[in-house]
C-alpha cells in the first residue's frame, strides 16, 4: 500500500496585506514569511525581466521541505523607466505628473516554487492604466493622504487614487499586487490548486 503524499504548505513570500486580501477573497490564506532581497534594477534590465526576476528571488530565497512558496513583484513602467515605490512624497509627485493623462503598464511577476520536487514556474503579468489628466489640485489632493509612498508608480487603485484612473486594459488584480486567474493557472502548471493547499 502506497503512502499518502504529504501535506504541503502554502507560503507568501510578501507582507503586503493587497497581496493577502487578494488570495483571502479567493479563499486562500498561505502562511506569511516575506522575502528580504535587494530590489536594486540591475543596469539595462527591461521591466519585465525585473520584476520575473525578483519574483524567482523571492520564491527561492528560504525555502523549506514540504513548502509551496508563492512570490511576487509589482512595478509600473512609462517610457521604457521603471517606476517602484517612491522615496518620498516630492518623488511621488514626479511619478504621478509622469503617469498623468498617459497610458502606463502595471507588470506583476508572479513565481511558484515547489519545494518537493525541486521545481520554479514563473510568469509575468502586463496591464495598461491611463490616468485622466491631473490638476496641481488633484495631486496635492492624493499626495495629502500619503497613500502613494509604499505603492509602485507612487499610487493604489484600489484606494483613493481609482478616481485618478481613466481606463484599465487587462487584469485589475494585478495592478493590486497580483493577477489572480493568471497566479491560479501558474499553480496549475506545477499540479497545484492553491485553493486546496
Amino acid at each position: 500500500m502506497t503512502a499518502p503524499a504529504p501535506a504541503l504548505e502554502l507560503v507568501l513570500a510578501s507582507g503586503s496585506p493587497r497581496r493577502r486580501h487578494l488570495l483571502a477573497g479567493a479563499g486562500i490564506h498561505p502562511r506569511v514569511r516575506p522575502a528580504d532581497i535587494d530590489e536594486t534594477p540591475l543596469p539595462n534590465e527591461g521591466p519585465a525581466t525585473y520584476v520575473e526576476r525578483l519574483a524567482r528571488a523571492k520564491a527561492l530565497e528560504l525555502v523549506n521541505p514540504g513548502e509551496v512558496v508563492l512570490a511576487a513583484d509589482t512595478t509600473v513602467t512609462i517610457d521604457g523607466e521603471i517606476l517602484a515605490k517612491p522615496d518620498d512624497l516630492d518623488h511621488a509627485r514626479v511619478m504621478l505628473t509622469q503617469l498623468s493623462g498617459r497610458t502606463h503598464h502595471t507588470m506583476t511577476g508572479v513565481a511558484i516554487h515547489r519545494a518537493d520536487e525541486g521545481r520554479t514556474e514563473s510568469t509575468v503579468i502586463e496591464t495598461a492604466v491611463r490616468f485622466v489628466d491631473l490638476s496641481a489640485a488633484d495631486l496635492d489632493w492624493y499626495l495629502s493622504s500619503s497613500e502613494c509612498l509604499d505603492k509602485a508608480g507612487a499610487y493604489a487603485i484600489q484606494g483613493s487614487a481609482a478616481v485618478l484612473v481613466e481606463s484599465v486594459t487587462g487584469s485589475v488584480s494585478n495592478v493590486v499586487g497580483l493577477p489572480l486567474a493568471e497566479t491560479l493557472a501558474l499553480a496549475r502548471r506545477v499540479g497545484l490548486d492553491l485553493r486546496q493547499l
